[in-house]
């Protein structure tokens, strides 16, 4: 019997008609002869393609945009961030300072904003949101009066940085150093070359920065560190105030959101009262 010349399982071709509404298919050969389904999967690989750049070009806006709870999107505006950072900066602000040697001076990220909100809400005194953080070569450093440091590692300035905070603080600025449990002898060290001829003296409990907004006993106990009692050091020009040094008592962890450490609420309500004396006392003092 003769071979038919068709091959099995080959396309027949279309009606022209058909073919336009339809599209004709491509057929390639397989080890069973020629399949209409191949132009099917290729065509349909083709959509998804197209489907995954799609998705690509619209995840690209979704990064390219803030989130706003509950899942809505606002564009990020240059100027209006600018706009934000001016009107904090014309506030009472804390500047936090980003050292080096190490150290993470980037420690309790939720304390100073929380320190802020409850400074302006229990002293009417307008404050910025949230803190500005600033490098002591930054030419804006003196726009900054009240300066922040707290870590629990090494603290490590240049030669240029040491000169440009001693200028600022002899200028009228102020620095609290919070100790997060591990900066005590480097910055011990830092004040040496900041101030070589003053010491850092224990404050008096009856120094007016315990008694600016609150009346409080000192430095309060947040966390037990090495079981000493908490202490608030000083570094004075005259009777003014330029350094204060929390140790043993880490007031940063106090103020930081509730749920971080799990601290009771008294404890936290100890923390908020002592940093805003402290900020108090910085803005308020002749």
């Amino acid at each position: 019997m003769k071979q038919s010349s068709q091959i099995r399982g080959s396309c027949r071709p279309l009606h022209p008609a058909r073919a336009r509404e339809q599209g004709s298919l491509r057929c390639v050969r397989g080890p069973h002869g020629r399949h209409p389904l191949v132009g099917v999967r290729l065509r349909a690989r083709a959509i998804l393609a197209i489907a995954a750049v799609w998705v690509l070009v619209f995840t690209g806006a979704l990064l390219a945009q803030d989130v706003m709870p509950p899942g809505k999107y606002k564009p990020v505006d240059p100027a209006e961030l600018e706009r934000e950072r001016l009107v904090d900066m014309s506030r009472a602000h804390i500047a936090r300072i980003r050292y080096g040697g190490g150290g993470d001076w980037y420690g309790d990220p939720s304390s100073i904003p929380n320190l802020l909100h409850e400074f302006e809400a229990r002293t009417g005194i307008p404050s910025a949101r949230s803190e500005i953080v600033v490098e002591l070569g930054d030419p804006g450093l003196f726009a900054h009066p009240f300066l922040y440091m707290t870590g629990h590692g090494n603290v490590k300035l240049t030669r240029d940085e040491i000169e440009k905070l001693r200028a600022h603080l002899l200028a009228g600025g102020f620095l609290w150093a919070d100790d997060c449990y591990g900066m005590d002898a480097s910055f011990r060290a830092t004040v040496r070359e900041l101030f070589p001829e003053r010491d850092l003296v224990l404050l008096p409990l009856d120094h007016p920065i315990y008694r600016s907004f609150y009346v409080l006993d000192g430095p309060p106990k947040i966390h037990e560190h090495d079981g000493k009692p908490p202490q608030g050091f000083g570094v004075l020009d005259g009777d003014r105030l330029m350094i204060f040094y929390t140790f043993e008592s880490d007031i940063g962890d106090g103020l930081e959101d509730a749920d971080v450490h799990n601290d009771p609420p008294e404890k936290r309500e100890q923390a908020i009262r002592m940093g805003v004396n402290v900020l108090y006392y910085a803005l308020t003092r002749e």
